[in-house]
């Protein structure tokens, strides 16, 4: 791909993905260049954002798998019918493709989330596909890959149950990116706009107290964006519920004098959008509901009388 044609890609793409410069560079360029890729980092964290806008813009599919215990090599690559097994006998004509196979007669990507939950068998089969761009199957024969086809698979680097290491020989087969939560800035023009919450007091509230998740001493893993999505929607529709005033407010620092009513609507609504995001220390002797009070009461009382002058 000529680099003046990737430039464009990249302004195109760039519109529609937020705080994601630097990544969306480093990801189109390994892409371009016909490399595989792993990206690490926490969910909610635009991976699959960022795949789906390339993938678009190239006009290929983008072929999603969730790694798990059930994603067996059969299940990747494929399986003939069985009801024309009987009739026919194994030919190339009842072979009903998995996505792999899909993803490379069609040129697309092939993104498995959660990479490193899949069996060690079934990566081996990627790993093939990966170092040759070809894959056997029998009675079936070889099938070669497009050129646009690449593999692009995910971790969380914070969840090690059920998960496996992965060997040298993956690593050596794939750049790799660790790709971190998008700053305030980034999550509050991200809220607003899968929102449409129009309150800057209400967008900042959401945002800060998902992000004050992820810095609990108690918390192992605090919730991604999508967590203050959601805390904003259920903000905004109890405060139509009940009648109360949304903050007209444009400022976004520690909010002071808020009505009570409000404040206490906002917990209501974390409790329910935040407290099965949140991953607590296996140490912390708490409830997540309990942190969320303390984030809460952090983010409401303490640190507006924090900031008061003098």
């Amino acid at each position: 791909m000529e680099t003046h044609g990737l430039a464009a890609i990249r302004t195109r793409i760039a519109a529609e993905v937020v705080g994601r410069d630097r990544e969306l560079d480093l990801v189109l360029a390994a892409v371009a260049a016909g490399r595989d890729l792993i990206l690490e980092g926490p969910p909610g964290t635009s991976k699959s954002t960022l795949l789906r806008s390339i993938t678009a813009d190239w006009g290929i599919p983008l072929v999603l798998v969730e790694g798990n215990a059930d994603l067996t090599p059969g299940r990747l690559v494929g399986h003939h019918n069985p009801a024309r097994v009987v009739r026919e006998d194994y030919s190339a004509d009842n072979f009903v493709d998995g996505p792999l196979i899909e993803a490379m007669r069609a040129g697309g990507f092939l993104y498995v989330e959660e990479f490193n939950r899949a069996p060690e068998d079934t990566i081996d089969t990627l790993l093939t596909a990966m170092a040759e761009g070809t894959i056997t199957v029998p009675r079936v024969g070889t099938i070669t890959a497009q050129p646009s086809f690449r593999i692009v698979a995910s971790m969380n680097p914070f969840d090690n149950v059920g998960t496996t290491r992965l060997s040298t020989s993956v690593y050596d087969r794939m750049c790799r990116l660790v790709v971190d939560y998008q700053d305030d800035v980034a999550e509050r023009e991200i809220v607003s706009r899968r929102t449409g919450v129009t309150s800057a007091q209400m967008v900042a509230d959401a945002v800060g107290v998902t992000r004050d998740t992820r810095r609990h001493d108690a918390v192992r893993q605090g919730s991604s964006v999508r967590g203050a999505i959601d805390t904003a929607l259920l903000a905004h529709q109890l405060c139509e519920m009940r009648g109360i005033a949304v903050p007209a407010d444009d400022a976004i620092a520690a909010p002071r004098d808020l009505p009570e009513a409000y404040t206490a609507t906002f917990l209501d609504a974390m409790q329910v959008a935040l407290s099965g995001r949140i991953h607590l220390d296996d140490t912390a002797f708490t409830t997540a509901e309990q942190v969320l009070g303390e984030i809460w009461q952090n983010h409401f009382l303490l640190a507006p009388a924090a900031a008061e002058p003098g």
